[in-house]
């Protein structure tokens, strides 16, 4: 028995009307349309999994707004998964629909997924954690949505089909050729199943040039079709219609043996597999988003697809509104200008009609002034675009993405393919329901928002929050459901798994600090019982300094968010006990590089022992006196480094244990002639680097600075070049205007410095002492900044002082 046989692809007949496409194509649409109106076949088949057949009813769904995808996943490994994007201008899409419409069957014959699954990689999680498509959803969607026909046979040979065909025809560009020969002529309106047959023509020669481009998979696949293909004729007859890729259209025309083809696709490895529609989003159908199968402009194409009459003069349109929404002029007149000149450029170029080159050059020229920042703007709304498409309920899902849906109903947060930043209050129920769940997808590995740093409050009740949601996500949502039926459920077992799984104790802290964020009550236990035992066991101090941090901020979110820290905080003192013992001999003969991240600990722990004094019980508040004893001890020990040296005199200097007398005479012991000039240059990066007010510690105390200045002029020239990275390094942190004054006061000479009180006069700005009465006169104000209550003589008196 041969196989699929004839030429019926110009007209219907008993042989198959085989509709060859440019996928995700307006003008393939078009034509599909107008070839299957006049063709009116008895059942339509797809190029498409065919386990979506049961999924193709929803499609008529008033719900149902495309772009969406087939999406495909192994039941026992949800990461295994393969889409099959579809847009309103996708030929298929438009198969099935008006299949729908005129009650014809319609059904998919590619290769089932449960075979595509397993003998590619499918889509899969890379060490960052996002999903990326690879052999099958790459493969497989090259067929069903790329223009240029199958990403492995490229792959195989190197050869894009309809590069080929543009460079036959002298173009350099195959994007451009298509739309001349194809988005730009009206083809099938005399004839509807002309087109199919130029293409078909046009694809045999280049299957003849190329074959099947040595891949196994386009061989297997199209086998399968040829079955599928004769079955439904045995089935109905005749009057059967396949939409296709325009490349396998030669292969479904030759002759081949049932026997052969069922060879072929015999003994095939299979995974069970699950199959749904999932929104998608027009800039993953970009290349440019990283979709190697994808079109370079869908906003353009659906636009064009759209469009009744007059596409330009629209498109034109849409331009000027999304500039004038930016706040730039735009006018009618820029709108009318902008049309002629894209008419002018296409005659000029010979082209039928003007294309996206013609319009972007016109819309640059006439709306833009000949800038590429807004033109910028209006490739990413508008030529690439931001639709995110819309399924029914009724699509098969996970309970934990039924359970999903409905908290963001509930919540009124709608997934946006545009990123928007999301503002949240958390004394607010709603934004503290927002907070909750985004937290839980976080630790669910459903990366739908990312914490930013706000910028109204620095304040715990303030989050702020950069959402976008991408078509990837419905996969990591089928992932995470084996840990769960709901939000809740599978945050707080996946909290308990990657406790137990978690290989360092900073790794549990973070978590818990997670756990609090996304306030999972009864994760916390757990987790906490995990961190007191590891933390019992680790003797690493830089581990529990790593530790530690993570800790004390969890503590801050116990008043905002109702929740009990009382277990955490006792960690979290045990902990710092253990730090304080174990930190100086710690920070011992450490080398240059070491010394820096011992130096970040220190900062941390300092930071993390003020906080744990204020959100303790009232015997935690004494760890702040037991941290000051420690750091006296590292700002006198001659084996510590530098840096770290330099970095203890700053913070006791900063809370008031140092007077600056004290802090000027181990800076002139530190920078005395007996200290090496790299160990001096570490001491002076480690007391006034790193950000905290450094350089205005230097310009309010010239003796400090006027130390700094006598050990850098005595610095021996062999040695200068050795400590100079370190010192441009710790001068460059400051603001200009801080280096500005700095090199003022220095300008001035060593005979002109005086103390703190003393200094200054002759530089504007800076006068001989206090003025009491300006002091006075903005006192109002700082108060109300700082948030103070009452008055009176003693409060101004102390606060004028403050001010000096």
């Amino acid at each position: 028995m041969t196989g699929v046989e004839g030429a019926g692809s110009r007209r219907p007949g008993t042989e198959p009307l085989l509709l060859g496409v440019r996928h995700h194509g307006p003008g393939s649409a078009r034509a599909v349309r107008a070839a299957l109106d006049a063709a009116r076949p008895q059942v339509v088949l797809i190029e498409g999994p065919p386990e979506a057949d049961a999924l193709i009813p929803l499609a008529a769904d008033e719900d149902m707004r495309p772009p969406v995808a087939l999406l495909a996943h192994a039941v026992d490994d949800p990461g295994r998964s393969a889409f099959w994007p579809l847009a309103e201008f996708s030929p298929e899409w438009v198969a099935v629909r008006w299949a729908l419409e005129h009650e014809v069957p319609a059904r998919f014959i590619d290769l089932p997924a449960t075979h595509t699954l397993v003998w590619g990689r499918g889509t899969v999680t890379n060490p960052e954690g996002e999903a990326e498509a690879t052999d099958v959803a790459e493969a497989d969607e090259a067929d069903a949505g790329d223009a240029a026909e199958p990403e492995m046979t490229e792959a195989a040979v190197r050869v894009d089909p309809l590069a080929v065909l543009a460079d036959a025809a002298g173009y350099d560009d195959p994007e451009r050729w298509w739309e001349d020969v194809v988005e730009h002529r009206g083809l099938g309106e005399r004839d509807a199943f002309a087109p199919f047959g130029v293409l078909e023509e046009a694809m045999g020669a280049l299957r003849e040039a190329y074959g099947s481009g040595g891949h196994e998979r386009d061989l297997v696949r199209e086998a399968y079709m040829r079955l599928q293909v004769r079955a439904a004729q045995r089935e109905f007859g005749g009057g059967v219609a396949v939409v296709c890729g325009a490349w396998h259209v030669p292969a479904l025309r030759q002759k081949a043996t049932v026997a052969a083809d069922r060879a072929l696709v015999r003994g095939l490895p299979k995974v069970k597999a699950d199959m749904t529609w999932v929104p998608w989003t027009y800039r993953r159908l970009a290349r440019a988003s990283g979709y190697g199968a994808g079109i370079d402009s869908p906003g353009w194409y659906g636009h064009l697809f759209a469009a009744p009459d007059r596409p330009v003069e629209r498109w034109m349109t849409k331009v000027a509104g999304l500039l004038r929404a930016e706040d730039r002029i735009v006018s009618s007149a820029h709108v009318i200008e902008a049309v002629r000149l894209a008419e002018t450029l296409a005659a000029m170029r010979g082209r039928p009609l003007a294309g996206l080159g013609e319009t972007t050059d016109a819309v640059r020229a006439v709306m833009c002034e000949g800038s590429d920042v807004p033109l910028a703007l209006v490739h990413d709304r508008l030529v690439v675009g931001d639709v995110l498409g819309e399924v029914p309920e009724a699509a098969p899902a996970v309970p934990l993405q039924r359970d999903l849906a409905r908290l963001q109903r509930r919540l009124r947060l709608k997934p946006e393919a545009l990123e928007r930043e999301l503002e949240l209050d958390l004394r607010k129920e709603t934004d503290t329901g927002r907070s909750r769940l985004l937290h839980r997808l976080r630790l669910l590995g459903v990366a739908w928002g990312e914490p930013t740093v706000s910028r109204g409050s620095i304040g715990t009740f303030r989050e702020t929050w950069r959402l976008r949601w991408e078509p990837e996500l419905s996969v990591r949502v089928a992932e995470a459901g084996v840990w769960g039926t709901t939000v809740l459920a599978a945050a707080t077992a996946k909290a308990e798994a990657d406790a137990t799984a978690a290989q360092g104790l900073a790794e549990v802290t973070g978590l818990a600090e997670r756990c609090l964020l996304a306030e999972l009550p009864d994760a916390l236990p757990a987790v906490m019982r995990i961190l007191a035992d590891r933390a019992a066991l680790d003797t690493d101090v830089g581990h529990l300094a790593q530790a530690l941090p993570a800790l004390v901020r969890s503590l801050r979110y116990g008043d905002v968010r109702g929740t009990d820290t009382g277990a955490l905080t006792e960690v979290a003192a045990g902990l710092a006990e253990r730090i304080f013992v174990g930190l100086p001999p710690a920070c011992a003969a450490l080398d240059a590089d070491a010394a820096q991240e011992m130096r970040g600990h220190v900062d941390a722990v300092h930071t993390a022992v003020g906080l744990l004094g204020e959100a303790g019980t009232p015997e935690h508040g004494g760890l702040r006196g037991r941290w000051h004893t420690v750091l006296r001890v590292l700002s006198a020990r001659d084996t510590v480094p530098g840096v770290i040296r330099g970095r203890a005199v700053r913070l006791l200097l900063d809370d008031g244990e140092l007077t600056q007398e004290e802090a000027a005479r181990l800076m002139g012991l530190a920078l005395s002639p007996g200290t090496a000039p790299a160990d001096a240059a570490a001491w002076i990066e480690g007391f006034v680097g790193g950000g905290g007010g450094g350089g205005m510690l230097l310009v309010h105390d010239e003796r400090l600075l006027g130390l700094v200045d006598g050990w850098l002029t005595r610095v021996p020239a062999e040695a200068f070049t050795d400590v100079l990275p370190l010192l441009r390094r710790t001068f460059s942190a400051y603001e200009p205007g801080v280096r500005r004054t700095l090199g003022e006061l220095v300008r001035r000479g060593p005979g002109q410095r005086g103390s703190t009180q003393a200094a200054g006069a002759g530089i504007p700005g800076f006068g001989v002492g206090l003025d009491a009465e300006r002091a006075a006169a903005v006192e109002p104000l700082v108060r109300l900044l700082l948030g103070l209550d009452g008055s009176g003589a003693d409060e101004s008196a102390g606060l004028v002082g403050v001010a000096g």
